[in-house]
């Protein structure tokens, strides 16, 4: 074999697999994830608002989340569009392993046709921020899934939980972020997260029906 097909072929060996849509093609959004840990323990920490939208998604449009041992998710209709709502159960940090068996059981077009949605430190608590795409930020769930799919170019709803605060400054503290997270809000900051998550489902099925660009021109103004 010459040595320039023998080159040839290692790079298509190395490259990742391409989307098959057209470039030109829009892409329709036909799997929404919601980050979060599993186990009645968590259902309320600030780790779970990606739990949270989910539920609220699935009860308005009537869609059952079945349980299997990886994932609950459910296949259904949002204003005549067929989508699968799904939320991991392999914890945060390992929410890439799902999103990939979820793409290979119902033919998602990979990262073009998912959508995830997160908690997010950096924005204030009820904030919601769509973006089309971009990197983990740190974030352990995002990156298992972007590692995953082998790609950044999904869409990603982010709600705000706020950062905590140590001897009355922001914290960045492993520790303190961990505990902080993983535990269930005040009162006050559950009303406002429990709006956030309204809008956030609001957003979601502007996504599927009219498109991202659309959904982030109404969800972040």
């Amino acid at each position: 074999m010459s040595d320039g097909l023998l080159g040839r072929l290692r790079r298509l060996v190395s490259t990742p697999p391409q989307d098959a849509s057209s470039p030109g093609e829009v892409p329709h959004i036909r799997l929404v994830v919601g980050l979060g840990n599993p186990g009645s323990e968590y259902a309320g920490n600030r780790h779970n608002v990606g739990f949270w939208t989910i539920n609220r998604l699935a009860r308005r449009h009537d869609i059952e989340l079945d349980t299997s041992s990886q994932v609950s998710a459910g296949r259904g209709e949002i204003d005549g569009r067929t989508v699968v709502l799904a939320k991991p159960r392999t914890f945060v940090n390992r929410s890439g392993e799902a999103v990939w068996n979820l793409i290979k059981r119902f033919d998602i077009d990979g990262a073009r046709e998912l959508l995830v949605v997160a908690d997010d430190l950096d924005l204030p608590v009820g904030k919601v921020r769509l973006r089309p795409k971009g990197g983990h930020g740190g974030y352990k769930g995002l990156q298992s899934i972007i590692e995953a799919v082998r790609s950044d170019q999904f869409p990603r709803l982010r709600i705000g939980i706020g950062r905590p605060v140590l001897d009355g400054e922001p914290s960045w503290n492993p520790e303190v972020v961990s505990n902080y997270v993983l535990s269930d809000p005040p009162p006050d900051e559950r009303e406002l997260l429990d709006q956030a998550v309204e809008r956030a489902v609001q957003a979601i099925e502007t996504a599927i029906t009219d498109g991202v660009e659309v959904a982030m021109s109404r969800c972040n103004t």
